[in-house]
């Protein structure tokens, strides 16, 4: 099947993509309860109401991307539910995203995340389970219909070169998202330089960045030069709270964005703690307008 690429359309409009923002810590805020390793996984089947309800103001705010909510749907994450119950949840995921686009002109992502917990250090699975994992879940999401793969907080080297590998042999449009320690080194201790040289050798979409803070991007936003594009955490980052909430408002996120111009991003969009207020500001600067 042909796609298109969604940023040759940021090349005619002459602007970067709107990507959406946080969808868990928003259903979190929601009341919907949290699986300990399928996340908010379960929202698809149980609250697909909500999940459609966030996509539908993501987009209302300006988002030409909208992520399916497919961040804990990889076979890893599910190993406690049947296979036919794991595709339930994607297909539904798709599907919400789907309803949510109609005929608009919206791409839609499907988010791909590591295959155990994004802040593990240490591997519990074992490498041909790690390569069956990303295999099925990359191909079960571009099959059901995403427009791309998004795989985001990637901070392991061995997942990003089955990820790479995969898309790139098998002509999958994909981006690879990265999260990185404050010594710019993967949590597996690669080197973060190195890290994008190989990814950029397998031909993604684009590189992204992350779940990392803003003081952290600002020392690494200069270093880019391929198609690039970042989504920050906007967590409050209080470890007490059990729900995700929002720690750097729409206003202050928009500085970040608009100090980012310059470099020539391909996509900016938010990370956990987010809203679609971060979104309508970054969309209204990129308007030519306050943000308001």
């Amino acid at each position: 099947m042909d796609r298109i690429n969604p940023f040759s359309l940021a090349k005619r409009i002459h602007r970067p993509l709107i990507l959406d923002g946080a969808m868990g810590s928003l259903l979190q805020q929601a009341g919907v309860p949290v699986d300990r390793k399928a996340w908010m996984t379960l929202a698809n089947t149980l609250h697909p109401e909500k999940v459609l309800k966030i996509h539908k103001n993501y987009i209302s705010a300006g988002a030409d991307i909208i992520t399916t909510n497919t961040f804990r749907t990889n076979p890893a994450a599910l190993s406690d539910f049947s296979e036919s119950r794991q595709l339930k949840f994607i297909r539904a995921a798709i599907d919400l995203a789907k309803e949510a686009v109609n005929d608009l002109p919206v791409f839609i992502a499907g988010s791909n995340a590591p295959a155990e917990d994004c802040y593990q250090k240490e591997r519990k699975i074992i490498q041909r389970e790690l390569e069956k994992n990303h295999h099925k879940h990359i191909s079960l999401l571009i099959d059901n219909g995403c427009d791309f793969i998004l795989n985001e907080t990637q901070s392991h080297f061995d997942e990003i070169k089955i990820i790479c590998e995969y898309c790139s042999r098998n002509a999958i449009p994909y981006i690879v998202s990265i999260y990185f320690d404050k010594n710019f080194r993967l949590l597996s201790n690669e080197n973060l330089y190195e890290t994008l040289s190989y990814i950029i050798d397998h031909s993604p979409l684009a590189i992204g960045i992350n779940c990392i803070s803003p003081s952290q991007y600002n020392k690494i936003k200069k270093a880019f030069k391929y198609n690039w594009g970042f989504y920050l955490n906007c967590g409050s980052g209080n470890p007490e709270d059990e729900v995700i909430k929002c720690g750097i408002s729409p206003e202050d996120y928009l500085k970040y964005v608009r100090s980012s111009l310059k470099y020539s991003p391909s996509f900016v969009g938010a990370c956990c703690g987010s809203n679609p207020l971060h979104i309508k500001k970054i969309k209204g600067l990129l308007n030519g307008k306050t943000g308001n």
